[in-house]
């Protein structure tokens, strides 16, 4: 391909970069910092007043923040397992998705903290965790773990955008551009010419750090589960619940990346970058993980079942009782496993749109069952308080929580137009690799 061409390519991917934002994007922008402004007057109003304005309380120490933490922080891990393993194992048509996942493993990563520290009461001490933390506390481990690989995430997210960093220096670098939009990309692209000698250094570096990145992602979503197997409480005391949570957060970073790929292509006309086969494949992989899913599920329902504990009995009945937690928990089951099997494994209702659907239905279906996970158990303590109002130990979410959980939502998205306006979210670089391996017949599926 002519130099010529390669320009026009690169062009097209970064057109939106270049042009200046649209009245929509800026009203966008502005509605998304109203409601994150809103959000933060939320916070100051439950630091002054406590948490007496939530729906936590003796029992349920725990609730949708907690369910918010533990639900983004597995979309991050895992979207950023899931494209080391595309970049290591060289998969062509996975080059274009590359980003999608890497910006959504580092946007979760940076909101899900969040949503812990709105648990604390004391928010102006959470220094003391680092200052006074004990290593022997399973929480230090998940804290350590959170701050390590948030530096992995970056460093790797920002060394595959210095080459398109360098492409928008390039064609910025004429007077009609902006000074600021000049002097940005040549920054950011920190010197970067295309040298053989840099190509092969800034790939090397990207291998080691795919490499170092799964297994860590890996460790620090186990180290998470094992601060609640730990406990003796039913329903978190199982020597499965390390496998089960990495599994769950593989099956919603899929369905997250399939969601934010639709949003993509509809916006932008990507049909070109995301093909009807990206959303087939990601799609059988849905079907594989409902699989594994409902397999971790049914072990752990049924070895739950068996048990003759009383606590394990008040908990089940709980989560099969339509008038308590009844219908989520047959919400969540039904979503998660056979709509997914119904719809992608029968031929004649995949498409694109209805893997979409069934991709919203997942992340729904998946934080319901992390919210089962939490509250439920909670409310089932092994030795009760003695004084059991009902406001003490049933736990329902207030408008304050139910505001910062849509607050830290539009954080999110905030970021993805801020980072997306910024570098393309089609890697062009990513597609210039995939030409050359092409060429040489390599890892061509």
């Amino acid at each position: 391909m002519s130099r010529q061409v390669e320009n026009e390519e690169a062009l097209g991917a970064f057109k939106y970069c270049l042009e200046r934002p649209t009245k929509k994007w800026i009203f966008a922008i502005i509605i998304l910092l109203a409601i994150i402004v809103f959000g933060f007057y939320t916070f100051i109003l439950q630091h002054i007043k406590g948490h007496v304005i939530t729906g936590m309380r003796d029992y349920v120490v725990w609730g949708v923040y907690e369910v918010n933490f533990i639900f983004l922080l597995g979309i991050s891990y895992s979207c950023a397992m899931l494209s080391c393993i595309f970049h290591l194992t060289r998969v062509l048509w996975g080059k274009t998705i590359m980003r999608s996942l890497e910006l959504t493993a580092f946007i979760s990563l940076i909101v899900a903290p969040v949503y812990i520290l709105l648990c604390i009461g004391r928010i102006d001490r959470a220094h003391y965790l680092i200052l006074h933390g004990r290593i022997q506390s399973p929480i230090i481990w998940d804290a350590i773990a959170i701050g390590t690989f948030i530096i992995f995430c970056f460093v790797y997210l920002y060394l595959n955008h210095v080459k398109d960093f360098a492409r928008l220096r390039d064609l910025t670098s004429n007077a009609n551009s902006p000074r600021w939009q000049r002097q940005l990309y040549k920054k950011l692209s920190l010197g970067f010419s295309f040298h053989p000698e840099q190509e092969k250094r800034i790939n090397a570096a990207r291998d080691i750090l795919a490499a170092i990145i799964i297994p860590t992602a890996i460790l620090a979503y186990s180290i998470l589960a094992w601060l609640f197997g730990m406990n003796l409480r039913p329903g978190w005391n199982s020597s499965i619940i390390g496998p089960q949570f990495v599994l769950t957060a593989v099956y919603s970073g899929t369905a997250a990346v399939i969601i934010l790929m639709w949003i993509y292509r509809k916006i932008f006309n990507l049909q070109k970058y995301f093909t009807d086969n990206h959303f087939y494949y990601l799609g059988y992989g849905l079907l594989l993980l409902t699989l594994f899913f409902g397999y971790f599920t049914f072990s752990d329902f049924i070895t739950n079942w068996y048990n003759s504990q009383k606590n394990t009995a008040i908990l089940l009945e709980k989560l099969l009782d339509f008038s308590q937690y009844g219908v989520h928990y047959l919400f969540s089951v039904v979503v998660t496993m056979f709509v997914t099997i119904f719809v992608i494994g029968i031929p004649k209702f995949r498409t694109v749109n209805s893997i979409f659907t069934v991709s919203v239905l997942i992340l729904l279906g998946l934080w319901i069952n992390r919210y089962l996970m939490i509250v439920p158990v909670l409310e089932t303590p092994y030795v009760p308080i003695s004084d059991v109002r009902p406001e003490y130990f049933k736990y329902s979410p207030t408008w304050v929580e139910w505001i910062l959980t849509i607050s830290g939502i539009a954080t999110m998205i905030l970021l993805m137009m801020i980072m997306t306006k910024l570098a393309p979210i089609i890697p062009v670089s990513a597609l210039e690799e995939k030409r050359k391996f092409k060429l040489f017949g390599k890892f061509s599926f």
